[in-house]
């Protein structure tokens, strides 16, 4: 198989899932929607988007600021030489510089180039955008009722984090990165614009905003329509069987690529209907793995390495989830 056949084979995996998706909702689509279907829908679509637009704004007012004020040299400097230790602090840094998944790679890649070893870049992408207080304030706003999933989410990405840098640190000895920096040109310029840094804050904080503003609304419109029209003994069926669950809902968080802000908020849309197991994979997988994320991935790195990756994160992240639930 060629290398651009590899490259575009994990992409295969979120169009399987929805056509497998899609295969059963139309087989359950009721009668041709009246005013009871459209006003479920449409108050479905607006709880859920409200509720999690404040925290998508925060975090994307905090990335634009430490993108802004920060240099990437700061960052390099601070990563310690031995490899347990320097995870540790990767995996820390979220909870210092909330950067959402959305600007999380473009970011790793400029700190790569200043010397920043794979292992620690990696572990700062998967924990960077679950462990920051905007998140874990969003997740236990998202889950008033049961604040364990708030707290088994931030334990399980680090875990998982940790364990993943572990690996690649004993495992990968060769460069991963697709190009050199000579090679891709180097960093681009960015000029100055007029105003200063505080004016500079509010045009990247807009753009980050609707950037990640889409996804959010696919998915809320995703999620509002999967409570509206699809049938709830679909559902339960596919909730009460474990091993489904747990599949569906980490290939719904894959396809959605849902903000790390405001994934929990669709989350807890299922939660009477799937195990909290399901939803603790949703939501630590989709900042870590999901479908824009996977394209960056391979753009950046050999297809061999995204895909040991990509197995990596999604095993650890469904053996956490399933010994959840056996804790529970």
């Amino acid at each position: 198989m060629s290398a651009f056949k590899l490259k575009w084979f994990p992409l295969l995996l979120p169009a399987a899932f929805l056509l497998a998706a899609g295969s059963i909702w139309l087989q359950r689509l009721p009668a041709p929607p009246d005013n009871v279907y459209l006003d479920t829908f449409k108050t479905a679509f607006l709880g859920i988007l409200l509720e999690a637009l404040p925290f998508v704004l925060l975090g994307s007012l905090l990335s634009s600021a430490l993108r802004v004020f920060v240099p990437d040299e700061t960052l390099a400097r601070w990563i310690p030489r031995r490899p347990l230790p320097a995870i540790l602090l990767s995996c820390l840094l979220g909870v210092i510089f909330p950067v959402c998944e959305c600007g999380m790679i473009p970011l790793v890649r400029r700190l790569m180039h200043k010397g920043m070893p794979v292992y620690s870049a990696i572990t700062f992408i998967l924990a960077g955008p679950i462990l920051n207080p905007v998140v874990f304030g969003a997740t236990l706003t998202a889950f008033r009722a049961h604040p364990d999933l708030a707290y088994a989410r931030m334990g399980l990405a680090l875990a998982v984090s940790v364990l993943v840098g572990l690996v690649l640190y004993a495992a990968v000895k060769k460069p991963p990165l697709r190009l050199s920096l000579a090679r891709s040109g180097g960093e681009p310029h960015r000029p100055e614009m007029r105003g200063g840094k505080a004016v500079s804050v509010f045009v990247h904080t807009a753009d980050e905003f609707f950037e990640m503003g889409k996804y959010l609304i696919i998915g809320c419109l995703l999620t509002a329509g999967i409570q509206t029209f699809l049938d709830q003994g679909s559902l339960s069926a596919i909730g009460d069987r474990p091993l489904l669950s747990y599949l569906f809902m980490m290939g719904l968080a894959f396809a959605l690529s849902l903000c790390s802000t405001s994934d929990a908020f669709v989350a807890s849309a299922f939660l009477h209907t799937f195990p909290e197991g399901a939803l603790l994979a949703f939501v630590v997988l989709g900042p870590m793995l999901d479908f824009k994320n996977a394209l960056m991935l391979l753009s950046l790195f050999k297809t061999g390495f995204a895909l040991l990756l990509f197995f990596l994160i999604f095993a650890l992240v469904f053996t956490g989830s399933v010994l959840f639930s056996l804790v529970l």
